[in-house]
């Protein structure tokens, strides 16, 4: 069973049973939210999901888009800065215990300077916390940012840790991760042990990560390599099916349990001027 890896799971049938009504959560890297507003708006119409977790918004909070969106009824919660990263929340129903960056978890002192970039956002959704994340990009392997993002994924486990142990059954971990963590999330693994997204370090991190009491939906339904979440805007990767699987949804074990489908919908990607990323979405029922 996947949980056997993980380090510090709790045995399913020792915890209390999170009952849910039907859910689904869903995570899109949308390349700039003023840009891609039409395409979530049409995009939730047709997907009428319980909540929507955005990265790269790309827009400050004063300049984000709200109007249409909350004409089709969702509740937004956003932290943005301008031209980069952003992360938000879009809720049909209000969230609680809404918080930005790792601050209000860990102190202004072990969150250091990790919130000037705004890449974390979380709430809650009935007794479900989620987690929405856009890990950074790392540049190039032994680079300055690569050694950020290997900081900041040591800083996000110690936050995920203080949040599993105030709520350990129903925590819903997702967005970019920037990270494929096994060769079949990558179209042609040849070579990528150097390669940004692929590098050991950076797996050896997001594993460390999980090993708080987190697991891979998708994972639960597919087992199979050539699923992807980006393609690179060059070389004609997505008609090439080129892609990389870097948008995750981890899920503590009682989620898990609960989970019915984990899809990828590249049909965003058809689009004209799409985002490089497709939304990712997790199902679950009682």
């Amino acid at each position: 069973m996947y949980f056997r890896r993980v380090a510090n799971c709790c045995i399913n049938d020792q915890l209390p049973i999170t009952k849910l009504r039907m859910m689904k959560i869903a995570t899109w890297n949308v390349n700039s939210i003023r840009t891609r507003l039409l395409q979530v708006v049409e995009w939730l119409q047709d997907n009428p999901v319980d909540v929507l977790c955005l990265q790269e918004t790309k827009v400050v909070d004063a300049d984000f888009p709200r109007s249409q969106l909350e004409a089709i009824g969702y509740h937004l919660y956003i932290s943005g800065q301008k031209s980069y990263n952003g992360v938000a929340l879009l809720s049909r129903t209000p969230l609680a215990e809404v918080s930005m960056g790792f601050a209000p978890v860990l102190g202004v002192e072990k969150a250091g300077d990790f919130d000037e970039q705004k890449r974390v956002i979380a709430g809650l959704v009935g007794d479900v916390r989620i987690v929405n994340l856009y890990v950074p990009n790392g540049a190039s392997v032994g680079s300055e940012k690569y050694d950020y993002k290997l900081r900041w994924l040591s800083v996000l486990r110690e936050y995920l840790q203080a949040l599993m142990e105030k709520q350990p059954n129903a925590l819903c971990v997702c967005g970019d991760f920037n990270i494929a963590l096994e060769d079949r999330d990558i179209y042609d693994p040849k070579g990528k042990e150097n390669h940004i997204m692929a590098s050991p370090a950076e797996r050896q991190a997001l594993q460390e990560v999980l090993d708080v009491g987190l697991a891979d939906a998708f994972r639960k339904f597919t087992t199979e390599g050539d699923h992807f979440s980006w393609w690179d805007y060059r070389t004609n990767a997505f008609s090439r099916n080129r892609g990389w699987r870097i948008d995750h949804h981890y899920l503590t074990p009682n989620l898990y349990q609960q989970a019915t489908s984990c899809k990828i919908d590249i049909s965003p990607r058809k689009l004209p001027q799409p985002s490089d990323h497709a939304p990712v979405i997790v199902e679950f029922s009682n």
